[in-house]
């Protein structure tokens, strides 16, 4: 019998849940066993995951679970145990040579265990279970609010209509949304036409010439590209003195630690409390790279994830 242990985020930011409490409760009519870690900040109350049929369990408590429990997350996994025995889910970004990749894969090598990345879920090369559409949404929000010098700090969980309500109020700028037909690029592009703004959309007939004079004659650059093998930077160092247009780059893909980082001029990612980063001067140009976009409409991006991957 499965039996699948969600685990709670390590982050005090990430309120996201892999699985939401209606699907746990079709997953345990199935037949399926379900626990779930106390959280302080999951968006859903641990009272909807018993009234569910799941077990409820203390915080961490994947550390004695029972070996054949797959754990299931989110995101990254707390630095200890230095062995890994379980099977898990989660994005564990681990396969484009990221900071602590290595390592990661050690500890799953010690004990045993078995990492079964959500990015490398695919069907025909596409990835079937995704956070994409509200990562692009929020990063496209994020940069139209940045735009217009309207960014609430520390940033903090919202829902769509508070979101919406924010965007359709203010200058409708200029944006490039590289990537636009995939899931990312998609949710940006939605989240642009709330906002009133002029957008261009790029593809992959795009980025093969780069036109980089007409990359920087937009305000916002949305980078929702992931990329897997070495290609033309959107934006390069030599491109910050200008002359250009650009002046906020949100960085959806945030592949900043990685030799296919697009955005070279940035290599670190960005929070909450600070979200943008200015990495130059005259003229101005700031880059949004925050890691877990999503978690800011945690409740609607949860639900539509839960939806993929409960199949």
């Amino acid at each position: 019998m499965t039996h699948l242990w969600i685990r709670a985020e390590v982050r005090d930011t990430e309120q996201r849940a892999p699985l939401v409490p209606a699907d746990v409760a079709r997953l345990v009519h199935d037949g399926v066993t379900v626990s779930v870690e106390e959280s302080p900040q999951r968006i859903f109350d641990i009272a909807e995951y018993a009234a569910a049929g799941a077990s409820i369990t203390p915080t961490g408590s994947w550390l004695d679970a029972p070996a054949d429990a797959v754990v299931v997350g989110i995101k990254e996994l707390p630095e200890e145990p230095d062995a890994l025995r379980h099977t898990h889910v989660y994005f564990a970004h681990a396969f484009k040579g990221q900071d602590g990749a290595e390592d990661l894969l050690q500890r799953f090598a010690r004990g045993g265990g078995q990492l079964l990345d959500i990015e490398y879920l695919t069907l025909e090369g596409r990835r079937v279970v995704a956070f994409g559409r509200w990562a692009g949404y929020v990063g496209a929000a994020l940069g139209v609010l940045a735009l217009r010098g309207d960014l609430e700090l520390p940033l903090v969980p919202t829902d769509r209509p508070t979101l919406d309500a924010r965007l359709a109020d203010g200058p409708e700028p200029n944006a490039l949304v590289i990537g636009a037909r995939g899931r990312s690029g998609l949710g940006a592009v939605e989240a642009l036409a709330v906002a009133g703004a002029t957008v261009t959309c790029w593809d992959r007939q795009h980025t093969t010439r780069l036109d980089h004079a007409s990359l920087l004659d937009h305000d916002l650059l949305v980078n929702c590209v992931v990329s897997t093998s070495v290609q033309d930077a959107f934006v390069r160092p030599v491109d910050l003195p200008g002359p250009r247009r650009l002046s906020i780059v949100s960085d959806v893909t945030c592949d900043v630690t990685s030799e296919l980082n697009l955005i070279p001029v940035n290599t670190e990612v960005t929070t909450w409390s600070e979200p943008t980063r200015r990495v130059h001067d005259q003229p101005p140009l700031d880059v949004i790279a925050i890691d877990n976009l999503p978690s800011l409409l945690p409740r609607e991006a949860s639900t539509s994830f839960s939806a993929e991957l409960a199949p």
